[in-house]
């Protein structure tokens, strides 16, 4: 019989299947484990985030320094800022907090509603502002968020994602990184509700401040012809296309029958 030399059916020294296949299968499912805890504790954190009581929101504002001491370089507009939110809250709100407003130096056109009750204003946003009927209405929107505890379930959320990434990923991993923009693409349309929610309350926080609502969506117009909309922080990032969310203002105006009336000078 003549023997004829051929390549066994089964080699233990090498893998059936592709290195590069198994790195792709592994890391997928790294990814979807990740995705899914963080979805998980997400959803625990919107179980907790109502039974956490105003006076233990007050002690996370230490997470942030002391907001409380703050310094401002533009104490009269701070002062004027402050009566407008304290005449907002004593008239139209009554949510348990001591509202504190605080105006910080920066270029971003943003507000932010911090834990405790603290409403931060940069000076971006200020000098885009026209009328106090929009600033009014700017502090109703960030109101708006406290009403629906929504700055808790955002803080909430970025501190779950922090602790997965630091554990699986290091505290400084481009993996991390990739992963929080998934999650964080993922999550877009969570925080478009949240600020459409908030545009409502901050309409009705108007009417109720004014008697009108005038200058409603004055801001949204103007800021959406700027060219660099990178500035505006979440004005852009996570809120409603400028043009949808005009019209959504526009039709709850003609839905509830409000009016529109002269607006008061800024400051």
């Amino acid at each position: 019989m003549k023997y004829t030399p051929r390549q066994p059916d089964i080699n233990v020294n090498v893998t059936p299947t592709s290195p590069l296949k198994d790195f792709f299968v592994l890391s997928g499912g790294l990814l979807a484990i990740t995705v899914a805890v963080y979805f998980l504790l997400g959803f625990a954190v919107d179980l907790i985030i109502p039974h956490i009581s105003p006076e233990t929101e007050k002690k996370m504002t230490a997470i942030f320094g002391n907001l409380a001491k703050m310094k401002t370089a533009f104490p009269e507009k701070q002062r004027k800022l402050q009566a407008l939110l304290d005449t907002i809250q004593r008239d139209c709100t009554k949510l348990p907090y001591d509202f504190k407003i605080h105006i910080k130096e920066a270029d971003t056109v943003n507000a932010l509603a911090m834990p405790g009750g603290h409403i931060i204003v940069f000076t971006g946003l200020l000098d885009k502002v026209a009328s106090e009927n929009e600033l009014a209405y700017i502090i109703g929107h960030e109101i708006g968020h406290y009403a629906n505890r929504d700055h808790l379930r955002g803080l909430g959320r970025a501190l779950v994602f922090m602790t997965i990434s630091a554990v699986l990923f290091g505290t400084d991993s481009s993996i991390g990184n990739m992963v929080g923009h998934g999650l964080n693409i993922s999550e877009m349309s969570f925080s478009r509700r949240q600020e459409k929610n908030a545009d409502e309350f901050g309409l009705a926080i108007l009417n109720c401040t004014y008697g009108h609502v005038g200058g409603a969506t004055d801001f949204f117009s103007r800021i959406s012809k700027e060219k660099d909309p990178s500035i505006f922080g979440h004005y852009f990032s996570s809120h409603p296309e400028n043009q949808d969310r005009i019209n959504h203002i526009n039709r709850l105006i003609k839905d509830r029958g409000l009016k529109k009336e002269k607006l008061k000078a800024l400051f």
